[in-house]
């Protein structure tokens, strides 16, 4: 992983002696996406928060652009294709930052765990900016109302204070219905399907 982070801040851009990230992600995405930090807070708050804003739009791209998501999870463009697509991808006036990030996971074979990546920048992002991220799992999409509802909620417990609140919205069939929700190192499981697991092994107990 130290090999990772170097070839992401060797492009000119920080050490990581010099700054930190404000939580410690330990996977191997999670490297990718702290040296990407790293290189942008070396430069300034400024680039950082520029740098967010152009990871947001590329990963929403990947997302609704199934052009670029098929590119994203080919393997078997050459090196030279997909330097070449990727540059002309990103839109003009991008952080290069976000470039030399997509280049080393091209260059690494890692370009299909793009996504991924942004996930775990997002994180560090909202760490920095002092938010707490709450993630909301849910069999349907949920209105405007539950989520102000449920915003209102989590606002007065005691892991959410002195923090900004960002609810993400996840879809998952699976849950049945009712919610599933993961904020800080909690999770509230008040899904149907949750239910059904205690009711399945109260049977099995009982036979």
């Amino acid at each position: 992983m130290a090999s990772v982070m170097r070839s992401v801040l060797s492009r000119g851009y920080a050490t990581a002696s010099t700054v930190k990230a404000p939580i410690q992600l330990n996977s191997l995405t999670g490297t990718y996406a702290t040296s990407t930090y790293l290189a942008a807070l070396k430069k300034s708050p400024k680039d950082l928060e520029g740098l967010a804003k152009d990871v947001e739009a590329f990963d929403k791209k990947i997302k609704e652009d199934a052009k670029v998501a098929s590119f994203i999870q080919n393997p078997t463009l050459s090196a030279s294709e997909r330097s070449q697509a990727l540059s002309s991808l990103l839109p003009s006036g991008s952080s290069p930052i976000l470039l030399n990030l997509l280049t080393v996971l091209s260059e690494n074979g890692r370009l299909s765990s793009a996504p991924k990546v942004f996930a775990d920048f997002n994180s560090l992002i909202s760490a920095y900016r002092g938010e707490l991220e709450v993630v909301v799992t849910s069999a349907e999409p949920l209105d405007n109302k539950s989520l102000n509802r449920l915003d209102k909620a989590l606002k007065d417990t005691e892991v959410a204070k002195g923090k900004t609140l960002k609810v993400v919205n996840k879809v998952n069939p699976s849950v049945l219905g009712g919610l599933l929700v993961d904020f800080g190192d909690r999770t509230i499981d008040l899904s149907a399907s949750s239910k059904v697991s205690r009711f399945n092994a109260a049977i099995a107990q009982g036979v």
